[in-house]
């Protein structure tokens, strides 16, 4: 088998064109590839958490956890005897890259690193990480064993946690949710985000982006394919399937309300990987039908519940009816093969009382 690219100034079309080809080969074979990260305890191999996220979600951030051993931050295959890494690198984004941030992902810039598509003084050489004038894409390639707590090989168990980022930048959606198998599957063919203004050219409000499976572009079977591989798994090896929302809270993007906190999002995470939410009380988002713990551990219980910031109650249900009308009108597309999962989604008609 081979592949061709070509008109590209972009590297990642390389990663890319080999992870697509994988789409087609791991699913004849039974086995499911992944556009996922994924970590696991630093002594053992076992209770792994894949991370699912398209840009800007936080996938790369959020995997590279001083606590838990990075398995691999992109491209990932569970088969029946746990998963394993397929590329053995990293390709982060390192537009506004900083130390304070993401010191794991910073300390890897040195030789034997790329850069590509940043900025650089031609006299100092030192490069500017902020200015996104060639591209937002900017991007810093490296060995997975740049990463002080790579496991290598990058091989482990089966996963118990499954984590859906999204970052929505229309403010409605819970900082995290638990989702049933069903909403797992209809989440997953999906794969919500939100592109925010002043990202892209001609963004001036919140838009939803969808890409199924979380990485649409190398999909090679229906979506359908992959929703019922990853249920099948998640039932059989006992695996959790969680919605973490690292975007806007208390009102949309433009609106000038607060981006959700890093510090708050890490702990979710934390709760999630110290399996702290599984058994907590819940509390319903409508529309969504989404099951919010009450209760997580270093996060404040306002926090949790999505409408808490919002002073108008009534907008928040007009905007979270409007989102949920992007989902209805995204999912018919795959409704030839996917119709047993619309009832897992967004409702029409909902109301709640604050």
């Amino acid at each position: 088998m081979g592949m061709v690219i070509l008109g590209t100034q972009y590297a990642g079309e390389m990663k890319k064109g080999v992870f697509s080809v994988m789409h087609y080969l791991m699913p004849k074979e039974g086995l499911l590839s992944l556009h996922s990260s994924a970590t696991c305890p630093m002594d053992r191999d076992d209770d792994v958490t894949l991370f699912f996220g398209l840009s800007g979600t936080g996938k790369t951030t959020l995997s590279a956890d001083p606590k838990r051993a990075l398995i691999g931050d992109d491209e990932m295959v569970w088969s029946d005897t746990g998963v394993f890494n397929i590329e053995g690198g990293c390709y982060a984004k390192c537009l506004n890259l900083s130390r304070d941030q993401e010191p794991e992902i910073w300390d890897s810039i040195r030789f034997g690193a790329i850069l590509e598509n940043v900025v650089m003084d031609p006299h100092s050489r030192s490069v500017d990480f902020t200015d996104g004038s060639i591209t937002q894409n900017t991007r810093l390639c490296y060995p997975i064993d740049f990463i002080p707590n790579a496991k290598l090989p990058s091989v482990a168990g089966h996963p118990t946690n499954i984590v859906f980022l999204t970052c929505d930048a229309f403010g409605v959606l819970p900082p995290v949710s638990k989702l049933t198998p069903e909403q797992a599957m209809y989440h997953f063919i999906t794969g919500y985000t939100a592109k925010v203004a002043g990202t892209e050219v001609g963004v001036k409000e919140p838009q939803a982006t969808f890409s199924s499976c979380f990485g649409e572009a190398f999909l090679m079977w229906h979506p359908m394919k992959y929703a019922t591989m990853l249920a099948e798994k998640m039932e059989k090896f006992g695996a959790n399937c969680w919605l973490v929302n690292t975007g806007w809270s208390g009102g949309s993007a433009s609106s000038g309300a607060p981006r959700m906190s890093i510090k708050d999002t890490r702990k979710i995470i934390d709760a999630i990987n110290n399996h702290d939410l599984v058994d907590v009380a819940t509390e319903n988002c409508p529309v969504f039908n989404l099951a919010i713990p009450t209760t997580c551990p270093g996060v404040e219980a306002d926090t949790l519940l999505p409408w808490s910031g919002w002073d108008n109650k009534d907008e928040y249900m007009a905007q979270l009816h409007t989102l949920g009308q992007m989902f209805r009108d995204n999912f018919t597309k795959y409704e030839d093969e996917a119709s047993s999962l619309v009832e897992a989604g967004p409702v029409e008609h909902d109301a709640k009382s604050f």
